[in-house]
């Protein structure tokens, strides 16, 4: 006979496991920020914290959302927030050289980091009303193209490339898992391989050279390869334990830019070395694990498509930024979620772990029933 329990039932059936995770990762995070900050809590740690709490408490309201929600409201999320990329074209407001933003007067919101949730819905929506039978008709394929080229056209504009490969990269994965032929993908890969040179020359010059740069970064250490310059040294002085804790001479002498946003895994590494790097990434892969899961135990098309689109979105947030920081990749800005300084991908994020507890809760509930 067990005694009373003193927590209410939904809370005790939340994934605490996980959710302890994600407050370990974000907490390292905000001793990272305090670091950069010079051992001080403002200008970043402190309002990072408050604002974890209420995203944390965001997504176990969501938690509590009915998993037919979502799929009622997939394709009207997404509608919303293709208007508001529109309106981010005719009205939005410019800050750092780019049209990203609406500025509402109380609160400044970027519609395109929503879309990357809202397309993982859509499309998960589209392939659960899709007769099995039709995957592998034309019908299968251009209705989502569609869906995921509208989007990722309006956030070029703005312009943000990084944000664009991830509306793309959210939408394919989501149409690989339904089921679509392999040499689809293989054939679009080398369609657009055969367009890299088009493509490339519809980039803004700034962009242009942070390809450049990628390739040759010490062609222009003191210019362009200056960010991927001093991260690898930053990443590279850490050595196996770092520096110590408040000892980042990179990030504290301001020589690493942006070390509390895009390259906060390297102010990490100098300080915290290839442990705490380490840390950081096993912390993520059981995340995006938990995720993948969710999406396994899921006993509707939908839910299992979102789910595991959810938990790739996160994946390709963490591989991004980290091939990014490391000279892999371009500098595209997609920051670390959880860790760098700001609550766009901080929200998204939440929100992708808020819909897959509602979906995790959904599938447990049914089992228990049978």
């Amino acid at each position: 006979m067990t005694g009373p329990s003193f927590v209410p039932a939904p809370l005790a059936r939340l994934p605490w496991k996980m959710l302890l995770l994600v407050v370990g990762i974000t907490t390292f995070g905000l001793v990272v920020l305090y670091s950069a900050a010079g051992g001080h809590l403002r200008p970043w740690a402190m309002s990072q914290g408050l604002r974890f709490c209420v995203f944390f408490v965001m997504a176990i309201v969501l938690s509590r959302v009915p998993e037919g929600f979502w799929k009622t409201a997939a394709i009207p999320i997404y509608v919303i927030v293709l208007v508001l990329l529109i309106l981010v074209e005719l009205l939005g407001f410019v800050g750092g050289g780019s049209q990203r933003w609406l500025d509402l007067g109380f609160i400044r919101i970027q519609p395109s980091e929503m879309m990357k949730l809202a397309i993982v819905l859509t499309v998960a929506r589209f392939y659960d009303l899709l007769p099995a039978s039709h995957i592998r008709s034309w019908t299968a394929i251009w209705p989502p193209a569609v869906a995921i080229g509208l989007p990722a056209i309006l956030v070029l504009l703005q312009p943000d490339l990084g944000t664009a490969l991830m509306i793309i990269a959210g939408g394919l994965t989501v149409m690989f898992l339904a089921g679509l032929p392999l040499y689809l993908f293989v054939g679009g890969g080398l369609a657009l391989a055969a367009a890299v040179p088009i493509v490339f020359s519809m980039l803004h010059e700034y962009q242009q050279k942070r390809v450049f740069t990628f390739l040759d970064p010490e062609s222009d250490p003191l210019g362009a390869g200056y960010h991927i310059s001093q991260s690898k040294i930053a990443i590279g002085s850490g050595g196996i334990f770092g520096k110590g804790f408040l000892n980042g001479s990179q990030s504290h002498l301001d020589y690493l830019p942006e070390g509390h946003t895009d390259f906060v895994f390297a102010t990490m590494v100098e300080e915290w070395g290839l442990i705490g790097g380490l840390a950081v990434i096993i912390g993520f892969i059981m995340l995006v694990r938990w995720g993948v899961r969710v999406g396994q135990r899921a006993d509707s098309r939908f839910s299992r498509l979102t789910a595991a689109g959810l938990a790739t979105t996160i994946f390709f947030y963490v591989a991004i930024n980290l091939a990014m920081v490391m000279g892999m990749a371009p500098v595209v800005g997609i920051p670390l979620p959880l860790f760098s300084f700001g609550g766009s991908a901080m929200m998204t994020v939440m929100i992708c772990i808020g819909i897959m507890m509602s979906i995790d809760r959904a599938s447990k509930g049914k089992s228990s029933l049978n």
